[in-house]
């Protein structure tokens, strides 16, 4: 299997595509062809090479499923592990606004590491959390229709992405919650935003401040899964591989 090693700023996204998306995408040798027209061409082609003649639209539609998969596990991956949020400055997760006057009072009493450690713990529940996405998008990718490739075909740029966001927000945010909850546990998050808000509220004269901290860390982790969903789906359009899976080859192989 053929592989892209593509920057994203800190750390290599290493990303499985092949000419089914260049296909998909509408990047292809002639800019009136797309894949879908490949695949039309393919089943009304009898050529000399019999992987082509019994190839029909559920293979094609697969085989977009498929592609999707491995861009979708590829960020999931990269995100999912450690320092995937936190040493990543697209998509670090700072202290909730919230948080701002509490961080700038603490500071100034010599208790900025408690804040940092805090803010640190934030990414970590993020990272723990993100891998719990996958079945929902393998959920998602499987229960697309062959006019949903259709539609994602013939729309702007970052189709995919937005049909990821419509699809799964909801669905998402209802099953990541408790999961990001155990995650803040886990990490040791909601301990330390306790003894850092202890500490704030011993002081005189400060404003309440509150945050809720499960609610904030799941809506930056979709903000980070969807910003590289989207980078995913930019870095396939601009670097197509001719050779993937045997499912992807026997589709969109035939010249």
């Amino acid at each position: 299997m053929s592989l892209i090693l593509k920057k994203s700023g800190r750390s290599p996204i290493f990303i499985l595509t092949a000419a089914t998306f260049c296909l998909i995408f509408g990047i292809v040798a002639t800019a009136q062809s797309g894949w879908l027209d490949k695949g039309t061409n393919i089943l009304k082609s009898i050529s000399g090479e019999k992987k082509t003649a019994d190839l029909t639209t559920g293979d094609i539609s697969s085989a977009f499923k498929e592609a999707l998969h491995i861009g979708t596990e590829n960020v999931l991956a990269q995100l999912g592990q450690a320092d995937g949020f936190n040493a990543d400055s697209a998509i670090h997760i700072p202290l909730p606004k919230q948080l701002d006057t509490v961080k700038s009072v603490l500071s100034k009493i010599g208790m900025s590491q408690s804040i940092d450690d805090l803010e640190l713990k934030l990414n970590r529940a993020a990272e723990a959390a993100t891998p719990k996405a996958k079945a929902l998008f393998k959920e998602a990718i499987t229960s697309m229709t062959f006019e949903d490739v259709q539609t994602i075909y013939k729309g702007p740029e970052d189709s995919a992405t937005q049909y990821f966001k419509g699809k799964m927000t909801p669905a998402l945010t209802e099953e990541m919650q408790p999961i990001v909850t155990d995650s803040l546990s886990q990490v040791g998050a909601i301990q330390t935003y306790d003894q850092v808000m202890g500490k704030y509220r011993e002081l005189p004269l400060v404003p309440d401040v509150k945050a809720d901290l499960t609610a904030y860390v799941l809506e930056k982790s979709l903000d980070g899964i969807f910003y590289y969903v989207a980078k995913e789906e930019a870095a396939i359009r601009e670097n197509p591989l001719k050779q993937t899976t045997d499912l992807l080859k026997r589709v969109f192989g035939a010249p």
